[in-house]
């Protein structure tokens, strides 16, 4: 088993704003794809993730290890977030590369923001491209 984090990057220049805040769980779930190529002929699934992060915060998410478990990959963000919705966020792109001798037998990915403190989390699932 192998993982890149290619990407952890804040890519907004301005505080996002949600235009209905009264609507938004937060923390709000990674919008996460994925999808399998072939760099060098090793079948590799990329995973690409949008998190969106209380402004406040200014310290990135951290990316833990992904583990497999029959057909499906996990994926943790860590930090530190407020139960709180906040009145800004910023947003993080994270781009991983993952590949094991199983690989091609994933079909899903579970992704989770994970708070270190209280330990809570909110997830998204998602099918896995071609």
């Amino acid at each position: 088993m192998a993982f890149n984090i290619l990407q952890n990057t804040k890519i907004n220049t301005q505080v996002f704003t949600f235009s209905s805040p009264e609507t938004v769980t937060y923390p709000v779930a990674p919008l996460v794809s994925a999808k399998f190529y072939s760099p060098n002929g090793v079948l590799t699934l990329k995973i690409r993730a949008t998190l969106y992060m209380n402004s406040d915060d200014i310290v990135p998410p951290i990316v833990e290890e992904p583990t497999e478990s029959a057909n499906t990959l996990t994926m943790n963000y860590d930090y530190d977030f407020s139960e709180v919705t906040p009145e800004t966020c910023d947003v993080y792109y994270i781009e991983v590369d993952y590949t094991s001798d199983t690989v091609g037998n994933i079909t899903t990915v579970e992704s989770f923001m994970i708070n270190l403190d209280p330990e809570t989390s909110r997830g998204t699932v998602t099918g896995v491209g071609q």
